[in-house]
C-alpha cells in the first residue's frame, strides 16, 4: 500500500503539471489557508533531491509567484469587505491591532505573518482593510513569498538528500523540520506576547472577509 502511494506521488512529481499545480495550491493558500501548499513544496522538495524530479529551482518559483498572487487577492479581498471588517465584533479588532502592528513595525509584519499559521492570510487582508500603500505591499511580500518559498522548497530537499533513496523518510524529516521551526516560532511568539502588557485588541484572527 505505501509502494503504491509512493509511486503515485512520484508520478504526479514527474508530471509536467506539477508546476501549474504547486502554482495554483500557492495562490489557494493565500486566501484559503486550508489548502496544504507548504506540504507541496516541501514534498517536490523531497523528490527534487531524491529523484531528480522536479528541478528546486523552478518549484521555488512558481511556489514564490503562487504566494505572491495569492496574498495580491487577499489583499484586494481586504479592500473591498474594508467596511465589514471594521465593522464586526472580532475583525474590527484585528484590523485595529493591524493599524498599531503596521505603524509600529511596517510591512516587516507581513515578512514575518507569512510563516505564522494562519498568520498569512490575517495580515494580508488588514493590511488591505487598512488601505496600506499597494506599492509598499507589493515589495515586502514578495521578499516574504520568496523566502517562504525557498524555505519550504530547502528543507524538503535536505531531507531528500539524507534519504536519498528513501523518499517516504525524506519527507517526513522534511516535515519533521517545518513543524519544529513552526513551534518554536509560536513559543517565542506567545512569550513575547505575555511579557508584554495587555492591550485592548488581541492579534488578528480572521478566518475570511465575511466575518
Amino acid at each position: 500500500m505505501t509502494q503504491a502511494v509512493l509511486d503515485a506521488v512520484q508520478q504526479a512529481m514527474t508530471s509536467p503539471w506539477i508546476y501549474p499545480a504547486l502554482f495554483a495550491l500557492a495562490m489557494l493558500d493565500g486566501f484559503f489557508p486550508v489548502v496544504p501548499a507548504e506540504t507541496s513544496v516541501i514534498t517536490a522538495g523531497v523528490f527534487a533531491a531524491a529523484t531528480g524530479a522536479p528541478d528546486i529551482a523552478p518549484v521555488i518559483a512558481v511556489a514564490a509567484l503562487g504566494a505572491f498572487a495569492g496574498d495580491h487577492i487577499s489583499y484586494a479581498l481586504g479592500r473591498t469587505a474594508n467596511d465589514r471588517l471594521r465593522g464586526g465584533r472580532r475583525t474590527g479588532k484585528a484590523v485595529a491591532w493591524a493599524e498599531r502592528a503596521l505603524a509600529e513595525r511596517g510591512g516587516l509584519v507581513l515578512v514575518v505573518a507569512r510563516y505564522i499559521p494562519g498568520g498569512r492570510t490575517a495580515c494580508t487582508l488588514t493590511m488591505g482593510a487598512v488601505a496600506y500603500p499597494r506599492r509598499s505591499f507589493a515589495l515586502f511580500d514578495a521578499v516574504a513569498a520568496t523566502s517562504w518559498a525557498v524555505y519550504s522548497g530547502l528543507i524538503g530537499y535536505v531531507g531528500g538528500a539524507a534519504f536519498e533513496h528513501d523518499p517516504v523518510k525524506g519527507l517526513l524529516l522534511g516535515l519533521g523540520i517545518a513543524l519544529s521551526i513552526t513551534a518554536v516560532v509560536e513559543v517565542t511568539r506567545h512569550v513575547r506576547l505575555r511579557r508584554q502588557p495587555a492591550e485592548p485588541a488581541p492579534e488578528p484572527a480572521l478566518a475570511g472577509p465575511g466575518d
